[in-house]
């Protein structure tokens, strides 16, 4: 038998996205290098490789998220135990959308995600640079 979705990845992404600031890329602009704010870029190392990432940017793979922001996690990363706003950001803002509800619910705050993503950073001509 087929499973039977009951919630589907549009209503996900509307309960995110009605939850999480949204950061407009024009804003985010004037924010890339501010010391106050992190730019998490969520996106595969695959597709930071291949795209480059904003610069400044902590890459952090969506799959280990919760391991890396968790002080008790043995994958701890101590990027997220600072006192400053968190911007999530992938490719199109759906990733993002949702890892920024679960960081929000973790208690890491302020958290927003980047309108449109980093396909509208570099289409409204952000800065971008390769990954090291």
């Amino acid at each position: 038998m087929a499973q039977k979705i009951t919630k589907g990845i549009k209503t996900l992404l509307a309960e995110a996205n009605a939850r999480v600031a949204t950061l407009p890329v024009a804003e985010a602009k004037a924010l890339y290098d501010d010391p106050d704010h992190v730019f998490i870029d969520l996106r595969d190392i695959r597709e930071v490789q291949r795209s480059g990432m904003i610069p400044g940017a902590f890459s952090c793979p969506r799959g280990m998220l919760e391991f890396w922001i968790d002080p008790d996690s043995p994958y701890h990363k101590p990027v997220f135990n600072q006192d400053k706003t968190y911007v999530f950001y992938c490719a199109s803002a759906w990733r993002s959308a949702l890892a920024a509800q679960a960081a929000q619910e973790m208690g890491l705050a302020p958290v927003m995600h980047l309108e449109g993503g980093f396909t509208e950073w570099v289409k409204q001509d952000g800065p971008v640079a390769e990954k090291t």
